[in-house]
């Protein structure tokens, strides 16, 4: 009789053969949920645990989507919301998120890829310690261009679209604009030109884990074409075989951008 684990590896190389045939998302947004649920559940003292597994989680979803030649990855770290949790609770994420950012300022796996990262977000909100782990780490990849990650930290959809409608207001304005022709200008195309993400294509599959239907803010102006798969399973128990179904699901869906 097989056992589960095989079984597991037959069905996963099944579902990368599949997905190998189809068109590959460029970009992928990913939505981290579900931290504090997988520890509470599975009777984890620490409700911070549950947080760095799935920084460990991270590291091997970067592998898989490596492997699938998906090189821009935007992930939901912390929304603005978040930043109103119980200041114990919360000085400890930030802690880890700071770590994290330091050590991949010198990973040696981010540098050999190639791996560009960038925070994105409120981040003058955030500590002194952990803006300054950010541009560490920002600053040691700035010179590469074959992997995207971008990590949204303090960040809100709703206020980058006023952040980005604001600097473009003020562009004008220091063009020697006056208002009514200022707001004239104010179009899609031109605001899209300030948004956080500006350079890089708009996400064609965002995928949410822990069974929530919702974006919470995420890339609200970005996703307006995006595919959405949404998974049961908790970030820190996200498996290969779960991003390939949703990598499926997003080859089986015939995409219309509003035609």
């Amino acid at each position: 009789m097989l056992g589960l684990g095989l079984l597991y590896r037959l069905y996963e190389r099944r579902l990368l053969g599949e997905v190998r045939g189809g068109a590959m998302p460029r970009h992928i947004g990913l939505i981290l949920d579900g931290n504090r649920r997988f520890a509470r559940e599975r009777g984890l003292t620490d409700p911070l645990e549950g947080h760095r597994r799935g920084a460990d989680r991270l590291e091997q979803v970067l592998d898989w989507l490596e492997e699938l030649e998906i090189r821009i990855i935007t992930i939901y770290v912390l929304s603005t919301e978040n930043l109103s949790r119980p200041p114990e609770e919360l000085d400890r994420l930030l802690n880890l998120i700071a770590t994290k950012m330091r050590s991949v300022a010198t990973d040696a796996k981010i540098h050999g890829k190639g791996v560009r990262v960038r925070a994105v977000g409120q981040l003058g909100l955030l500590p002194a310690s952990v803006q300054e782990a950010i541009r560490a780490a920002e600053e040691a990849t700035a010179g590469y261009g074959n992997f995207f990650l971008n990590i949204a930290v303090g960040y809100g959809g709703r206020q980058e679209i006023a952040d980005a409608v604001q600097a473009l207001l003020l562009e004008r304005s220091r063009e020697g604009k006056g208002l009514p022709e200022a707001i004239a200008e104010v179009t899609p195309e031109a605001i899209g030109k300030y948004l956080y993400t500006y350079d890089l294509p708009d996400p064609d599959l965002i995928i949410r884990t822990s069974g929530e239907f919702r974006l919470s803010g995420f890339l609200l102006w970005q996703s307006a074409y995006s595919e959405f798969y949404f998974c049961d399973a908790y970030w820190p128990a996200f498996r290969k075989i779960d991003l390939l179904r949703a990598v499926r699901a997003y080859q089986q869906r015939k995409r219309r951008f509003g035609t």
